[in-house]
């Protein structure tokens, strides 16, 4: 059990998802600073100084009751809060992280098809006596009027 559990965790497409869902999960760390930290706060700036880390709605008090300066301290007095603004940069991220796969994805199966674009088989010949092109089953030469060797 052992040896086949090994030949199934070395196995490459194991190994290859593996890479994959690791650079995933670091890609999606770096996605969520992005939105977080450059996209959202010029954003919010233009809206009037919002960060939107910050946007919510109180659906129920806490203690101390409100107002809170900010969605931790509502959080940190137990309200209960719609958390609409961080809903938002969880829809950005989603939608930059869909973009860059789509994008990866659309240049991969263009890759794929000049791989696999067939070789086309020569339609002529070049006549051994005059050099000139002639179809690849013609038994003379159109040209020269030579006969052509068999094969």
């Amino acid at each position: 059990m052992l040896k086949e559990f090994k030949e199934f965790a070395l196995r490459g497409n194991v190994v290859d998802m593996a890479v994959g869902i690791i650079i995933g999960a670091a890609f999606g760390a770096i996605v969520t600073s992005l939105v977080n930290d450059v996209i959202m706060p010029p954003i919010g700036m233009l809206l009037g100084d919002v960060d939107f880390a910050n946007l919510y709605i109180l659906l129920g008090e806490g203690d101390p009751v409100s107002p809170y300066a900010s969605l931790a301290d509502a959080q940190a007095a137990g309200a209960v809060t719609l958390n609409y603004g961080l809903f938002i940069n969880a829809v950005i991220s989603f939608l930059i992280v869909s973009f860059v796969i789509f994008l990866l994805i659309r240049n991969l199966n263009r890759l794929r098809r000049e791989e696999e674009a067939p070789v086309a088989e020569p339609t002529t010949q070049e006549c051994p006596y005059c050099r000139s092109t002639i179809p690849l089953d013609a038994v003379r030469c159109a040209f020269c009027t030579s006969h052509l060797p068999a094969g």
